[in-house]
């Protein structure tokens, strides 16, 4: 990625609805060159999809909780396959430390989270257990990643 790809990453992290004539005018580039780029970034795998932030609340989502699930190590690729499937799940991340895996996950209320970890998490057989943080308030949440700067 040059100068101008970065450019043009870091505002459409911020609005991917901009017309490409004003990307155009915004990065100092063609219309026609802005075009070419953005095809070569999707292709690159560098812009991986483009969608609409949806407000959790407003969704019957409005819960935020984390999951400190542990594994065991028989099972845990089919654990987790299942897991990447399950529609509540926003994050999954493999971690180091005492636990397995740090889930993400938003449901409608503490009634629903309870069903999701019963029905979807707890009958897994890897997980041997499970631990619930619920997000108080969400101060910031974002998908924008910060573009580092070539060396």
């Amino acid at each position: 990625m040059d100068v101008q790809d970065r450019k043009l990453s870091e505002i459409l992290q911020v609005d991917g609805k901009l017309p490409l004539s004003e990307l155009a005018a915004q990065t100092g580039m063609a219309v026609s060159t802005v075009n070419d780029r953005l095809r070569r970034l999707v292709s690159a795998g560098v812009i991986r999809g483009w969608r609409a932030i949806l407000a959790p609340d407003h969704v019957g989502a409005a819960l935020c909780a984390f999951l400190w699930v542990d594994m065991e190590y028989e099972g845990e690729e089919a654990a987790v396959q299942a897991l990447v499937q399950l529609d509540e799940v926003m994050e999954l991340h493999h971690v180091s430390g005492p636990h397995s895996y740090l889930i993400k996950v938003r449901v409608r209320d503490v009634a629903h989270l309870q069903k999701f970890l019963a029905e979807q998490v707890k009958p897994l057989a890897a997980v041997t257990k499970t631990e619930t943080i619920l997000s108080m308030d969400t101060l910031k949440e974002t998908s924008v990643v910060k573009i580092s700067q070539p060396e």
